[in-house]
């Protein structure tokens, strides 16, 4: 049967909406049937540990063995503060602490003759507690002498400063010649031993999301690889409340906004080196909720 070309046209029209009609309605459905065995939310991020280096003692600095965004290994030396000011206070320490053991050895061989002569009844009582008071001072002195070493030891341990980890390099704001302070900041290492995302899910979707359910974790960096991961968490507070500002809704000027909480993510197994993460990447999490 030979049907005008129009009506070909028609029928070829109708056939293809039919079509597109049963694969978006199809699309549809599976939407929302992973809507309710699935929550997703596109608002997350990788976190990570990030160790701020920061000196503990003052001085000059002598050497920098490290550039912006360098591989580095735990144990790494990063700085170096001169240290040849500590090393002399050092030396003057160990000299102090000699003199005062003199001094209580001296203390120690007055304190038993006047045990002896005290007990003979030779010299007075008097005589003999400033022997034993001699020797309490002198002891103490050695004491504090110990504890002075210890401590000019240590500063001079800490003119070093090592890598806490294994990572990257950020933030490096020191050269050398510059004057420091304690706990100025003089670069930060971005850890690459633990990462994790943070999933900023609203209020409504936390129903039935608990720690240990399973989640699909998709970066933007690689859109094409789905990383395996689990809840580890929910933060008790959303991220408002702990913000640096945060609302007042007693002031009369109250909107109601649905909130964020976040949601802790750490992934299955850390991944390899193929995939070079950054703290703050985007992320697009989706947890199985049933």
């Amino acid at each position: 049967m030979n049907l005008p070309k129009s009506k070909w046209g028609k029928i070829g029209i109708y056939g293809i909406t039919c079509v597109l009609t049963i694969i978006i309605g199809t699309m549809g459905v599976r939407y929302i049937i992973n809507s309710f065995n699935s929550a997703e939310t596109d608002d997350a991020y990788i976190e990570g540990k990030i160790h701020t280096i920061a000196p503990k003692i003052p001085g000059t600095i002598n050497l920098v063995k490290v550039e912006d965004n360098q591989k580095i290994k735990k144990g790494d030396l990063l700085i170096e503060i001169d240290p040849v000011d500590y090393e002399l206070r050092v030396k003057e320490a160990r000299a102090s602490l000699d003199i005062h053991r003199t001094s209580f050895e001296q203390a120690t061989r007055d304190k038993d003759r006047a045990d002896m002569l005290y007990k003979k009844a030779v010299v007075p009582k008097e005589r003999y507690e400033s022997a034993l008071t001699a020797y309490s001072l002198a002891k103490a002195q050695v004491e504090a002498a110990q504890a002075q070493l210890k401590m000019v030891q240590r500063n001079l341990e800490y003119t070093k400063i090592f890598s806490p980890s294994d990572g990257h390099i950020t933030k490096k704001a020191v050269e050398v010649g510059n004057q420091v302070q304690p706990g100025q900041a003089l670069m930060a290492v971005v850890s690459d031993d633990d990462m994790w995302v943070v999933a900023n899910y609203k209020e409504t979707q936390l129903k039935n999301i608990r720690p240990g359910q399973q989640a699909r974790i998709k970066i933007d960096t690689y859109p094409d690889k789905v990383f395996e991961g689990h809840v580890d968490s929910i933060q008790r507070g959303t991220g408002a409340k702990f913000s640096m500002f945060p609302p007042e809704n007693a002031a009369g000027n109250f909107v109601k906004v649905v909130q964020r909480i976040p949601v802790k993510i750490v992934f299955n197994s850390q991944p390899n080196e193929k995939y070079n993460f950054s703290v703050g990447m985007s992320v697009v999490a989706e947890i199985k909720i049933n």
